[in-house]
């Protein structure tokens, strides 16, 4: 299956952060965004297809959680974000408004039970998590920002946020 990256890109996984990242052999250069001139599209399918599910166990029951919440998001980014690139776009362009009427409609797919944020995140979020299923893992409370912090604390396991606006762009959040 094709990648949708330029000639001389590929992926390759990180071990120590548990994630895909893109690498020219040629150049030696790696980056977490895709290179310009990638097709988002198609490496929004290779990711889908072949980087979700290919997670190695984080060694969870040997983390102190105490205070510790887990959760997973599904992120919007737009242009006036703190960073507009993402691994499926390498600049975003879309306005606010337009971020937030494609993570309304996300919102809508979620409440109606059409389909889970899970499966969403895979394909549509502009978060690395993305390959996680938008886990986020476990985090405390300073770890994230305030906005997406407050917001996560409040809800109960199960539940889900409405659209929740940070500096990196438009969240659901799903405890």
């Amino acid at each position: 299956m094709a990648t949708g990256l330029p000639a001389g890109w590929e992926v390759r996984h990180s071990n120590s952060k548990n994630l895909p990242y893109y690498f020219n052999p040629q150049t030696k250069e790696s980056r977490w965004e895709p290179p310009v001139e990638t097709d988002s599209e198609t490496l929004k399918h290779y990711m889908a297809q072949y980087h979700t599910n290919n997670l190695r166990a984080e060694g969870v029951a040997q983390q102190d959680l105490s205070g510790k919440i887990r959760c997973a998001h599904l992120l919007v980014k737009h242009r006036d974000s703190r960073r507009p690139s993402s691994w499926r776009e390498a600049q975003i362009t879309r306005s606010k408004d337009d971020a937030y009427g494609i993570i309304q409609n996300h919102y809508s797919r979620i409440q109606s039970g059409s389909t889970s944020l899970g499966d969403l995140a895979v394909t549509e979020s502009d978060c690395p998590s993305a390959r996680k299923r938008g886990d986020l893992g476990f985090f405390g409370q300073g770890d994230m920002q305030k906005e997406f912090e407050e917001a996560s604390f409040v809800l109960k396991p199960g539940e889900v946020s409405p659209v929740i606006e940070t500096a990196s762009g438009l969240h659901i959040i799903e405890r």
